[in-house]
């Protein structure tokens, strides 16, 4: 299976940094996916898929597997579970990155007990200083209910931290909602 390219009205030209927020099961990948091979694509590049999740039980095996072949063979994965910055100043110049999930990123790096401001400044260099231009995918999950524990709501304060500074940073910015892209920020 591969990626389907953009249609003429999705298309979003990849900037240094975009940045697509959404909801659960609102197609924040599966879009960003596309912006991603459809640029690989007019530029004769390879793209790179740097995945943050772990395979921690049996569900989410399964959704690493979906996302790996609803790609297809076409991508490069290269999986880091915290230390991504490192990944993204590493690869070859012009490369596409497609940085999914930034969620999955922030609870590895909270649940490994490392300081969050200090992951999310590096996590920031690294976007800065990639060589490509960087897609990067983060859920919206401050728009719910407040979380009942302590770390629920450390975590949905770290992430809408989180979520902002990549927005701040990124030229482009779309709201993903029931599968339509809705361009928020753009150059």
């Amino acid at each position: 299976m591969t990626v389907e390219p953009l249609k003429p009205e999705e298309f979003v030209p990849l900037t240094s940094l975009s940045f697509i927020i959404g909801g659960a099961r609102s197609g924040k990948s599966a879009f960003a996916e596309r912006m991603v091979a459809t640029h690989a694509t007019s530029v004769g590049q390879q793209p790179v898929y740097l995945a943050t999740a772990e395979s921690s039980d049996a569900e989410m095996v399964e959704r690493i597997r979906h996302h790996r072949n609803r790609r297809g063979s076409q991508w490069r994965t290269v999986e880091r579970s915290i230390e991504i910055a490192s990944v993204l100043k590493s690869l070859p110049k012009e490369t596409p990155v497609l940085l999914d999930c930034l969620t999955l990123w922030l609870a590895n790096v909270l649940l490994a007990g490392r300081e969050s401001t200090v992951g999310t400044a590096q996590l920031l260099a690294g976007l800065k200083a990639a060589h490509g231009p960087v897609v990067v995918v983060s859920n919206d999950i401050g728009s719910g209910t407040v979380p009942e524990n302590t770390l629920a709501r450390a975590f949905r304060d770290h992430a809408g931290y989180l979520n902002q500074q990549v927005a701040v940073t990124a030229r482009c910015v779309i709201m993903m909602n029931a599968g339509l892209p809705l361009v928020l920020k753009a150059p």
